[in-house]
C-alpha cells in the first residue's frame, strides 16, 4: 500500500490540493480559483465542471512538485462547500451550474413550506430551519422555475460527491452533506421519506448515504488520464468542509471546539447527540457518533480580502493590520456589521448589509481595519451566545483557516469572547481532514484518536486580556443593538 494520502478542498473561491505524510506534514499543495458568477439579484453560482478542471490541475501540479509517483498515495479524501444543489443526468452529466451557500433566490419557497408543513415539523426532523441558503429550497427552485432541468435530473449531489463521482464513477453522499436535505433524519442519518414527498420531492433525488470514512471506489482509467493519478486508488466519500477542517483542526471529542477564520466565519461544537437551536446549525460531524452545532456567518477573512481589495491594495495584509496595532479596543467607537452579503447564523437575514458605525473627521483606516477585525469577532461571540442557550458550553477554541495566522486577529478574538485561542501547525486543516478521513478509511490509522495524535500539533496559545474583554462586552451590546435596530431599514 502507498504511504502518503491526498486531500481534496473545494472552497468558494478556490479548490486547494494537497499530498500529506501520515505524520499530517504537507509534501506539496496547490491552489487553483475558478469563478462565481451572480447572474440575478439574490443568485450565486458555480460551474462543477469548473472545480473539476481545478481541481484535475492541481492534481497534477501536486504530483510534480513533489516529484512522487501516484502509486504511493494510500488514498484520496475530499471536502466541500455546503449546500450545493448540482443537478446531474443519470450519466452523471451536471445539467446547469449549482446555486452555492450564499444563494438566497430561493425565499418564496421556503415562506410556502413553511407554511403548509410548519417550522416544527421539519425542524424535528432536519435539526435546522428551512432557510434559502440549504440544499433543499434550491431542489424545490429547479422543479418550480427549471422545470425543463428537473424533469433531467436524476440526482441532486454536493460539491464532493460530484467530484468523487468525477474520479471514481460512483454516486455517494455522505452523512456530514446531508443536513442540507431536509427529509435527512438528523438523529440517526437516514432520510424520512414521508417528508419528502410531502415536500413535493423523492428521497430517491439524493445519491447513496455513506459515513464519510467509507470508501465508495477508486480511481477509474478517464480520471487517472485527466489528473495524472494512477487507476486503482481508493477513495473515501469524505465530508462537509467546515466538519473536515474542524476534523484537521484536532475536534474530536464533545466539547472541543473550531473557530473558523477562512473566507467565512463561525464555530463548531462537536456534541454527541443531535443538539440543535433554530437560529444554528447542526450537521453530524465527519467522526461517527459526533456532531456539529455550528454557527456560521458571511463576514470572515473574506471582509479584510475585501478591505484590502477596496481601499489598501498597496499593503500587504501584514501592512493593513499593523495600521490596525495602535488602535484601543473597541475602535474608538467604531463597529462594524459584517454582513456583506447577507448574514447567515444567527440572524438569518438575506437582506442583512454591511455598515460601519461611528466614524468621524478623527476616524483613520487604522480604526476601520481594527473594527473589520473585530466585527468578525463580535458575530463570533454572537453565535456561541447562542449556542449556550441550548447548554453548549466553549472552554477553548481551536482556530483554523488563514485568519489564524494574524495574532492580532487572533488576539481580538480571544479578547471579544474570553476563549483561550489554541492555534495548530497546519494552515492547511481542512484538506488534511479530509486526507485524515482517507487514512482511517483505507487503514493508514487505526482510528480518528491515532489520527489526531500524529497528525496535530498546537503551535502557539493565546489567552484573552480579560480588561480588554470586559470592555468589549459594552461594545458587543452596541454591536447587537445595531444589528437589531437596522434591521426593518435592511429590507427597504
Amino acid at each position: 500500500m502507498g504511504v502518503y494520502l491526498l486531500g481534496i478542498d473545494i472552497g468558494t473561491s478556490a479548490c486547494k490540493v494537497a499530498i500529506f505524510e501520515p505524520s499530517g506534514k504537507v509534501v506539496a499543495q496547490a491552489n487553483k480559483g475558478y469563478q462565481l458568477y451572480y447572474p440575478n439579484p439574490g443568485w450565486v453560482e458555480q460551474d462543477a465542471d469548473e472545480w473539476w478542471n481545478a481541481i484535475c490541475a492541481g492534481i497534477r501540479e501536486v504530483l510534480e512538485q513533489s516529484g512522487i509517483s501516484s502509486s504511493d498515495i494510500a488514498g484520496i479524501g475530499i471536502d466541500g462547500q455546503s449546500w450545493s444543489a448540482i443537478p446531474v443526468d443519470k450519466d452523471g452529466n451536471a445539467l446547469a451550474r449549482t446555486p452555492i451557500w450564499m444563494d438566497t433566490r430561493a425565499r418564496d419557497i421556503c415562506a410556502q413550506v413553511r407554511e403548509e408543513l410548519g417550522f416544527e415539523r421539519i425542524f424535528s426532523v432536519a435539526g435546522n430551519d428551512f432557510l434559502p441558503s440549504y440544499t433543499t429550497p434550491k431542489m424545490l427552485w429547479f422543479k418550480k422555475y427549471a422545470p425543463d432541468i428537473y424533469k433531467k435530473t436524476d440526482k441532486f449531489m454536493q460539491s464532493n460527491s460530484y467530484i468523487a463521482y468525477r474520479l471514481t464513477g460512483e454516486m455517494s453522499m455522505d452523512y456530514s452533506q446531508g443536513y442540507g436535505i431536509h427529509f435527512f433524519k438528523m438523529d440517526d442519518c437516514t432520510v424520512d421519506e414521508t417528508l419528502a414527498k410531502d415536500m413535493g420531492l423523492s428521497a430517491d433525488q439524493i445519491p447513496p448515504l455513506y459515513e464519510c470514512h467509507t470508501v465508495i471506489g477508486k480511481v477509474t482509467a478517464q480520471a487517472a488520464g485527466q489528473t495524472g493519478l494512477v487507476e486503482g486508488i481508493p477513495m473515501v466519500a469524505g465530508g462537509l468542509d467546515a466538519a473536515c477542517g474542524t476534523l484537521g483542526a484536532g475536534v474530536y471529542l464533545p466539547g472541543q471546539t473550531q473557530e473558523q477564520g477562512g473566507q467565512a466565519g463561525g464555530m463548531s461544537i462537536c456534541v454527541n447527540h443531535a443538539l440543535a437551536h433554530p437560529k444554528l446549525i447542526l450537521s453530524p460531524h465527519v467522526v461517527p457518533g459526533m456532531w456539529l452545532l455550528q454557527g456560521g456567518t458571511v463576514g470572515g477573512g473574506g471582509t479584510l480580502r475585501w478591505f484590502k481589495q477596496e481601499f489598501g491594495e498597496d499593503l500587504s495584509f501584514d501592512e493593513l493590520t499593523a495600521l490596525a496595532e495602535p488602535i484601543a479596543a473597541g475602535s474608538d467607537g467604531v463597529i462594524f456589521l459584517p454582513y456583506m452579503a447577507g448574514e447567515r447564523s444567527p440572524i438569518w437575514n438575506p437582506d442583512a448589509k454591511g455598515v460601519y458605525y461611528g466614524l468621524g473627521f478623527d476616524k483613520t483606516k487604522g480604526h476601520m481595519v481594527r473594527a473589520t477585525l473585530e466585527g468578525v469577532a463580535y458575530s463570533l461571540e454572537h453565535n456561541l451566545r447562542v449556542a449556550s442557550e441550548v447548554g453548549a458550553q466553549v472552554d477553548e477554541l481551536i482556530a483554523m483557516g488563514g485568519a489564524s495566522n494574524s495574532l492580532l486577529w487572533t488576539q481580538i478574538k480571544a479578547d471579544v469572547t474570553g476563549k483561550t485561542i489554541k492555534v495548530p501547525t497546519s494552515d492547511t486543516a481542512t484538506t488534511l481532514g479530509a486526507a485524515i478521513l482517507a487514512g482511517v478509511g483505507v487503514g493508514v490509522y487505526e482510528d480518528f484518536e491515532q489520527a489526531i495524535t500524529q497528525t496535530i500539533v498546537i503551535t502557539r496559545e493565546q489567552k484573552p486580556n480579560m480588561e480588554a474583554h470586559e470592555l468589549y462586552q459594552k461594545y458587543m451590546q452596541t454591536y447587537l443593538k445595531l444589528a437589531d435596530a437596522l434591521t426593518p431599514i435592511f429590507q427597504m
